[in-house]
């Protein structure tokens, strides 16, 4: 096998170990059949979670625009090792759930009330949008950029997401890029616009 053959094989198998990596990358497996963060008898309320009973409960009589309950493995810890968790969006009118990533996972999104604008966008800056109604579904793809959107003006909307992750993530596009130590001149160059421009857009995540 000459040099060069021998370097093409090298190169497909490293790149062929490289396809397989990525393709199962995920929450790692786990050995045992569940992961208990403490030592001892295990029974059934370890697996049990009650943060979400609110939902079905007496409602706050001035709710905030926007609320989010998580059931990933900080706030259910039975989770950890089992790849799945849940998240509750709660929509008031004219609200909305600003563009933000999931690293970790896709979220399946399941509209419980309401109706909902949702959208990504793909690697090629592609917009994919959907109005949806109660009972539909929709899937955000791993990693990609996504909003939801109540547009109505009166009814509120309710919706369950799906994690393929125990701690799927989120990282908030507008509070990353202006609620943290970024230097504005970093921002004003990448949003090509002035310093003072950048700063009106931070006090409005300083407060």
């Amino acid at each position: 096998m000459s040099p060069s053959t021998l370097k093409v094989l090298l190169s497909f198998i490293i790149y062929t170990f490289t396809l397989v990596n990525i393709s199962r990358a995920g929450d790692p497996d786990i050995l045992t059949d569940f992961i208990s963060p403490i030592t001892g008898p295990i029974d059934a309320n370890f697996f049990t979670y009650t943060g979400f009973r609110v939902l079905v409960g007496p409602q706050n009589p001035s709710p905030p625009p926007f609320k989010v309950l998580k059931a990933t493995m900080i706030e259910f810890p039975s989770l950890n090792g089992q790849s799945v968790s849940y998240a509750s969006l709660q929509f008031q009118p004219k609200s909305i759930n600003p563009p933000h990533i999931h690293p970790r996972s896709a979220e399946l999104l399941f509209l419980v009330q309401g109706s909902l604008q949702v959208g990504f966008v793909d690697t090629t800056n592609k917009l994919f949008t959907q109005t949806l109604s109660t009972g539909d579904l929709f899937v955000f793809p791993k990693g990609l950029v996504h909003f939801q959107l109540n547009a109505d003006d009166k009814a509120p909307a309710v919706a369950i997401s799906a994690f393929g992750s125990a701690n799927a993530g989120t990282i908030s596009l507008p509070n990353t890029l202006f609620n943290t130590s970024i230097s504005d001149n970093v921002l004003a160059l990448a949003f090509k616009t002035d310093v003072s421009t950048i700063q009106n857009l931070k006090k409005g995540f300083s407060t």
